[in-house]
Parts: structure tokens; sequence; C-alpha cells
């Protein structure tokens, strides 16, 4: 597990215009004559990538994308697809969120399709999976993460081109964190099971930890076995307080 380089991705959400590029300008800034143990990202929304990869030209940020359609083209008014965002710049994109899954009635299979289209594009996709409140208090966390492990990774993924990214869904946004202790028993049992649907590659592919990460929790949550990584929401707006995450392995 050592030799898995740790990632933290920072999902912006549904905010962010040109006045926010500001931010990762800065912290590229704060980066730039540090030696990262850790591949820092930032998934910007779709309007601002291009711009994004002007304003962090150099820097040691990469960019992704916050969803995809599985389609490469066709009649699907609004959606993006993964050829759009590898064009505009990112080189990876986040796949199955708890906010589609739940708003968009998004289901594993069309989560794989989502993370087999990004693939074909040359994109990570960062799948996403996580139990509810009341799948938690029911003990069905486990069962919740094996079902969606199962039917959310796609045939032929590998370490290089898969993240999985363990986001309870009570966690996020609330202030509420699982304790170390639940944490770890989730991602031990997340690396078991890509295990059982990557084979040898589940060994190398990064677990992140998502789910009111700050920097106050960020060092006891990324020191957690099986963690390799964080993916960030509203604490990876700010420069000043991503960079707080971050430290965490500096």
């Amino acid at each position: 597990m050592t030799s898995i380089r740790p990632m933290v991705a920072g999902n912006w959400k549904m905010n962010g215009t040109t006045a926010a590029l500001r931010e990762p300008r800065l912290l590229a800034g704060m980066l730039r004559d540090v030696k990262l143990k850790c591949d820092v990202m930032i998934c910007p929304p779709a309007t601002l990538i291009r711009r994004a990869k002007s304003v962090m030209k150099g820097s040691k940020i990469k960019l992704g994308g916050q969803d995809c359609h599985a389609a490469v083209s066709g009649a699907h008014t609004g959606d993006i697809s993964a050829d759009m965002l590898k064009d505009a710049g990112a080189t990876s994109v986040i796949v199955g969120h708890s906010e589609r899954r739940t708003n968009h009635k998004e289901t594993d299979a069309q989560v794989a399709a989502k993370a087999q289209a990004a693939h074909k594009a040359g994109l990570t996709a960062i799948i996403c999976i996580g139990e509810t409140l009341d799948e938690r208090k029911g003990g069905k966390t486990l069962e919740v993460l094996t079902g969606q492990i199962k039917g959310s990774i796609p045939a032929g993924s590998t370490a290089s081109n898969t993240v999985v990214a363990y986001e309870p869904v009570w966690a996020i946004g609330t202030g509420l964190t699982p304790t170390t202790k639940e944490v770890e028993e989730a991602h031990a049992h997340i690396r078991a099971e890509l295990a059982k649907v990557m084979g040898e590659e589940g060994a190398g592919t990064r677990i992140l930890y998502g789910g009111s990460v700050k920097p106050s929790n960020a060092a006891e949550l990324m020191g957690v076995a099986n963690v390799n990584g964080a993916l960030v929401g509203g604490a990876s707006l700010k420069a000043v307080d991503f960079i707080g995450i971050i430290k965490a392995y500096l």
C-alpha cells in the first residue's frame, strides 16, 4: 500500500465563475516550490476547465470534470461527454457522486457506463460510492459498498485509470464524520472488494475518503489504513483551506 501515490481532489460542485479562478491561481503559487507527496486536482464546473488550465499553466495542479455522459456525442441537450472534458483540459472525471445518484436517480449501471466512457476517452474515472444514514443505522454499510463496487466499476478498470472515492452520504456537507475506526473498516472492505472485481489491480487502486474533510481533521483521516487521499467539497473552494488539507502529505 505504501507505493500508492495519494490524491487530494477538490470538487467545486455548482460553484464558481471566472472570478473564482483567483483561488487555484493562489494555490498554484503556494505549491510552486513545494515537493508534493500527493497529486492535487480541482474539479471546477465544466465552464471553467479551459480557463483554469490557462490560469494554472505550468503548475502542479491537475484538472477534472464533475460528470460526463456515457455517449461520445448525440442528442443529449445540456450534457457533456468525456471527450469534451479531455479536450477542455481535464485528466479525470468524477462519476457516481451521491448527489448525482440521488438528484438524478443514477443507477450503478449508468455509473459504470460513464466510467467506461471516461476510460475510452483517456480520462481517469473517480467512481464514488457510499451509504446513506439509514443504511448506516441499519447495519447495511458494507453490503451497500459491495453492491456499488460490483455494479459501478466496469470491466477492464485498472489502478491507473480508476480511483474509488468512499463518501458516506450522511457526512457530505454536514460537518459530521465517521470515526477513524469506521473509516478504516469501510476502506479495508473496499480494498478487499476491489481485489475481487479488479484482481491484482485492486491492490494498487487509490481509495479516497470524502465527507466533511477539513484542515482540522485531514491528517487524522489521511493516516487511516487504505486511505489514499481525499475528495474534498466545500473546503476546496478557498486556497487557504485546501492547502490546509494538502498539508497532510507535506
